[in-house]
């Protein structure tokens, strides 16, 4: 028997006015799976987790988290889910641990992680809000996403605002979450994010599903610009070699494109008269050729 997914819509439809927030999206996210929602900003991500959260109501289409109709089970939802809100709002005036209290009493379970989780993320929960950085608020977002141990993370961009080594740290909480069986939904503009904890990517583009991939699928396959600076003239022959396209050629420095891994690549750009290399992390843009319409409205 096939399994069904956790969290799951079907023809999720959402216009304001009208401009598209996201039409016809069906997914499925099964059970111990992170699956990505992938996109440059105004591309649908925000409107399909608030859709899913019933903080936004479709025109047309609906879903299910962990079997509950996500309008008329709400509330239900939010009990076994947890989550991470964009700009997420306090209490300026409570303290950390004060808000984690709050959300003890309305999911009514213990938070049995919030010391292990304020640890790890560095929080002091004793400051006020007011006190705190946006880098904090962030950690304080994921923490009350965290503490009560839930069996679904629903996070939109929770990296947003945190330092390298705190994204480090939430990349390698999520990674343990999955191996404990958690099922994730994590939406993002920045590729390192999803291919570091991701099983799988659903890229949307203007508020429509352009595709579903695996991580590894996808970077067997994406497309990256690299600038090559020798100590001699740049030809189109030295990179002519399969993997590389569009080689243009200006004096010493030579931009290309290079698909797929890059390995193979390196090693033979590696054995020319190198002086410098330059590869930049592809952009969402160019890896799926999104042509972005307009920004997303703020609902």
């Amino acid at each position: 028997m096939a399994q069904t997914p956790v969290i799951q819509t079907n023809g999720l439809t959402k216009y304001y006015g009208r401009v598209r927030g996201v039409e016809d999206l069906t997914l499925g996210v099964m059970g111990g799976e992170v699956l990505g929602l992938l996109g440059p900003n105004g591309s649908g991500k925000s409107t399909t987790i608030r859709l899913l959260l019933n903080l936004l109501q479709p025109d047309r289409g609906g879903g299910r988290i962990a079997g509950m109709d996500i309008r008329r089970q709400s509330q239900q939802v939010r009990q076994v889910c947890g989550i991470v809100l964009g700009e997420p709002a306090y209490y300026e005036h409570l303290t950390g641990s004060q808000h984690l209290d709050l959300l003890q009493s309305v999911h009514r379970t213990p938070n049995k992680r919030r010391d292990e989780m304020a640890e790890r993320f560095q929080l002091d929960l004793s400051r006020p809000i007011r006190a705190y950085s946006k880098g904090n608020k962030q950690k304080l977002a994921i923490l009350m996403a965290l503490a009560h141990d839930p069996d679904v993370l629903i996070m939109d961009e929770p990296s947003q605002g945190l330092d390298p080594l705190m994204q480090r740290e939430l990349h390698e909480v999520l990674r343990e979450e999955k191996a404990r069986g958690k099922t994730v939904l994590l939406s993002s503009h920045i590729l390192s994010d999803v291919q570091r904890v991701c099983d799988r990517v659903a890229v949307l583009g203007n508020g429509h599903l352009l595709t579903t991939i695996s991580v590894q699928d996808m970077q067997h396959t994406y497309a990256r610009r690299i600038q090559v600076t020798l100590t001699r003239d740049a030809l189109p022959e030295d990179f002519a070699y399969p993997g590389i396209t569009n080689v243009q050629c200006s004096g010493r420095v030579a931009e290309l494109t290079a698909i797929g891994h890059i390995g193979p690549v390196l090693q033979k750009i590696a054995a020319l008269p190198l002086e410098d290399v330059v590869a930049p992390e592809a952009s969402i843009e160019d890896l799926f050729n999104l042509e972005i319409e307009g920004r997303e409205p703020t609902p």
